[in-house]
């Protein structure tokens, strides 16, 4: 019996890379998968690794006439030849340009998955182009499927479908492997490569595993480690972290911050003052990005996350795991994985349902960051409950079986 066939599409590679691992060749056992993006230079990896086919599209992030009339042209042939029974999508400009030419193409079912809402920090004609874009891709949606219940409530709120919407699960688009993510696994497979390969970690603790890392990093068993991880911009809450972290300074605590991500030069940048004192602060430690977070997540105490918006984020559940409670800002997705008080702390949004910036969160931010310094078993307390958490609402393999069983539904 042929398998139905669904084209998983992204606007670019690297999204079927790190968003689709393994749920891709998961869905593979019972449909015929197609991943169908744009190839920076990863495109065949995710085809070795999944073992699926996959098309090199020609889609662009940026808003261009000429480029997506040329994108849309061939998403429709595509489509028509290869006569999908589901097209499923889930980043902003590919899932419009594919759910459009879906339609077109009569194909039956057309999925769109909002993973994160980009009009809501945005102003303006900008704001309204954005809001629009998102009304379309519902429009030739089938099937709209909100990363989290507050994506789902922004939908109603701002109007942008009347569809029926559905969550799968807890949210979270592919949930997370928790055996990957653990201390354990964490301490056999990734502390070697920090270590150097002739490191042996056979039997080591993982008070042994964190003093060994922390001692790599210069930090002392007495630190208190905060963790950053996520671009460095201003909506990420980078300004505000840097203030409080400025605060922190100035009380001559032993409070250390990690921060792992993109330095993003372009759109959204931190000023100048601030970037230069998170690079240079003796209390604040950049490693850039890194292929494998996991040790960092080990080492640290805190997880804190000041982002102005979010879809539903994927950092806060992988700390979780690895049991780090969380700070995090009372926004979509953020206030779905954090319950106040039982694995973190939930402040202030600095954004109103509009968009603009409302609240400065960065006396909320140091306060919240003290309260932790200061209450260490509590901390204790709320990472035990993160990993417990986790495991019951995002374990990986759920959240792949409730995809399968919306897929089966149809």
């Amino acid at each position: 019996m042929q398998r139905k066939k669904i084209i998983r599409i992204t606007t670019a590679d690297i999204s079927l890379n790190s968003l689709l691992k393994g749920q891709l060749k998961f869905l593979n056992q019972y449909f015929e998968v197609v991943g169908v993006a744009k190839d920076t230079g990863i495109l065949q990896r995710v085809r070795e690794r999944e073992g699926i086919r996959v098309i090199d599209a020609p889609l662009e992030r940026p808003i261009s006439l000429l480029k997506d009339l040329r994108a849309l042209w061939f998403l429709y042939r595509l489509f028509r030849k290869e006569k999908p029974w589901c097209v499923h999508a889930n980043t902003p400009k590919g899932s419009l340009l594919a759910m459009m030419t879906a339609w077109f193409a009569k194909v039956p079912h057309r999925i769109y998955t909002v993973t994160g809402l980009r009009y809501q920090g945005a102003h303006g004609k900008f704001r309204f182009i954005l809001k629009t874009m998102e009304r379309l891709s519902c429009l030739f949606a089938s099937n709209v499927i909100p990363e989290g219940q507050g994506v789902l409530q922004c939908l109603k709120y701002d109007k942008i479908t009347n569809k029926p919407l559905q969550v799968l699960h807890y949210g979270n688009i592919n949930g997370k492997d928790t055996t990957f993510f653990s201390c354990a696994n964490t301490i056999k497979t990734a502390i070697p490569s920090i270590l150097g390969k002739q490191f042996t970690p056979n039997g080591l603790s993982i008070s042994e595993a964190r003093s060994l890392i922390r001692n790599k990093l210069e930090y002392t068993k007495d630190d208190f480690v905060f963790i950053f991880i996520g671009r460095l911009v201003n909506d990420k809450g980078l300004g505000e972290l840097a203030d409080a972290m400025k605060m922190i300074e100035d009380r001559n605590m032993s409070i250390k911050l990690l921060l792992i991500g993109e330095l993003d030069g372009e759109d959204d940048s931190l000023k100048k003052e601030k970037l230069d004192y998170l690079m240079h602060s003796k209390s604040i430690t950049y490693l850039g990005v890194q292929a494998d977070i996991r040790p960092y997540l080990l080492i640290s105490d805190v997880l804190v996350f000041p982002s102005y918006r979010e879809g539903f984020p994927n950092v806060p559940i992988e700390a979780g795991a690895l049991g780090l409670p969380a700070i995090v800002t009372n926004i979509n997705g953020s206030n779905e994985i954090i319950k106040e008080g039982v694995n973190g702390k939930i402040i202030q949004a600095p954004l109103d349902k509009n968009g603009n910036l409302v609240n400065d969160i960065t006396n909320e931010l140091y306060t919240t960051m003290l309260w932790f310094y200061h209450h260490p078993e509590e901390c204790k307390r709320m990472g035990e409950n993160a990993i417990t958490l986790v495991h019951e609402h995002y374990e990986q393999k759920d959240v792949w079986k409730a995809l399968l069983e919306m897929y089966n539904s149809l």
